[in-house]
């Protein structure tokens, strides 16, 4: 099937030689090749210059990121066969890593299928497309995971807001028989998912190494959740033997899911939730005058785009005050982020800067990251976001 031809301006496929997957509409000779011409979906060949074909993308004429490459060949468009391929190749990786089946199976870009999301919680499949060209897919994207993994059901949860950049319509749909609440299992503890109600896919993988290493100091500790959703810090930490964590979440739904798992694992006596703001019941707690071994702070992006950088750095500094304050002698703060858009030392520094406003000071002895189920591709820095950093807040 011959395919519409995409032509760059000259030196615009520099990038592309580079790795990197994303072509700006602004790179595009729309003299030669109008981008108004195509639809938002379609497919095209990337040609740069001396007339060579660059591979194949898909396109949203309509957005700033116009094109993403998903073949390096113009041979293999975006079809079964390629998503097939791209499936088996992300589960080598993950079968490498992982010993169950409970991770983010597809990572988008790193995984070269920019715009898809699947997230694998042993039988069932959580999936999230992102892009137009994904869309435009969506049922080789569920014969090939058919195909490949052989699931009891697979859930579409398009209802997330990247859907309103592309200008698709959010919808949830299920194939298959997927219950409510998944089972999954994590660093040895038990949980479950709400994939139905819950946030995103209903849980967030990215975080597993890092709550390891909470559960690596957490026994014998007091630790306050904040941001907890469904408690897979907290509930974590109580698994490894702490003496009692309370989830601090605003939502009255997900605090209940965090109960039922508190009960799966058995630890539901030293668990405690708080339903409300987190800074509300921050600035509460310390006003009661409670105190905590350790407080982990996750919470959700407060720098979605470039333009909230100042405002959200200021939300990052004064939610790690407060939670500073909440601190006993030499307590741990864990500082998360996933802002793509916050730098990591940019958050050392905002550790820093709140702890010597309280004339404390600050030691960081352990930088964590997103683990190998979202892989980084180097060429594109968005897909390396995720931070944590563990830091003992002290009197010098």
């Amino acid at each position: 099937m011959s395919l519409p031809r995409l032509q760059l301006k000259a030196k615009a496929d520099r990038r592309l030689k580079q790795g990197h997957l994303w072509l700006y509409s602004n790179e595009i000779d729309i003299k030669a090749t109008p981008l108004k011409a195509l639809n938002a979906g379609d497919q095209v060949e990337i040609y740069g210059e001396r007339d060579k074909c660059l591979g194949i993308a898909t396109v949203n004429p309509s957005g700033l990121i116009c094109a993403r490459v998903v073949s390096r060949d113009k041979k293999h468009s975006l079809n079964k066969s390629l998503l097939v391929h791209r499936i088996k190749q992300a589960l080598s990786l993950r079968a490498l890593n992982f010993a169950e089946p409970f991770y983010r199976l597809i990572y988008g870009d790193s995984d070269f299928l920019p715009g898809l999301i699947v997230d694998r919680f042993g039988d069932y499949l959580v999936v999230q497309m992102a892009t137009a060209g994904m869309d435009r897919v969506k049922d080789d994207i569920q014969q090939a995971l058919e195909q490949c993994l052989k699931p009891k059901g697979i859930l579409f949860k398009n209802d997330h807001s990247a859907r309103e950049l592309e200008q698709l319509n959010s919808y949830v749909d299920a194939v298959g028989d997927v219950p409510e609440f998944v089972e999954l299992r994590e660093n040895n503890v038990n949980f479950v998912a709400p994939v139905m109600q819950g946030q995103k896919t209903g849980w967030f993988y990215d975080h597993r190494n890092n709550r390891q290493y909470l559960q690596s100091i957490a026994k014998g500790k007091r630790v306050l959740d904040v941001f907890s959703y469904v408690g897979s810090w907290g509930i974590q930490a109580l698994a490894a033997g702490a003496d009692e964590v309370t989830c601090v979440d605003a939502s009255e739904f997900a605090l209940d899911v965090a109960e039922k798992n508190a009960e799966l694992n058995g630890v539901l006596d030293r668990f405690q939730g708080i339903e409300g703001k987190a800074v509300q019941v921050l600035k509460a707690l310390i006003e009661a005058g409670e105190k905590y071994d350790i407080v982990v702070l996750d919470p959700p992006a407060f720098i979605k785009r470039k333009k909230d950088q100042k405002s959200g750095e200021a939300a990052y500094y004064h939610t790690n005050e407060l939670a500073m304050r909440l601190l006993k002698r030499d307590g741990i703060l864990v500082s998360a982020s996933c802002s793509m858009h916050l730098a990591e030392d940019k958050l050392t520094d905002l550790i820093r800067s709140s702890s010597r406003h309280l004339d404390r000071q600050s030691q960081i002895f352990h930088y964590g990251a997103q683990g190998a189920d979202h892989p980084i591709h180097p060429a594109i820095p968005e897909t390396r976001y995720l931070k944590a950093q563990f830091a003992r807040i002290f009197m010098a």
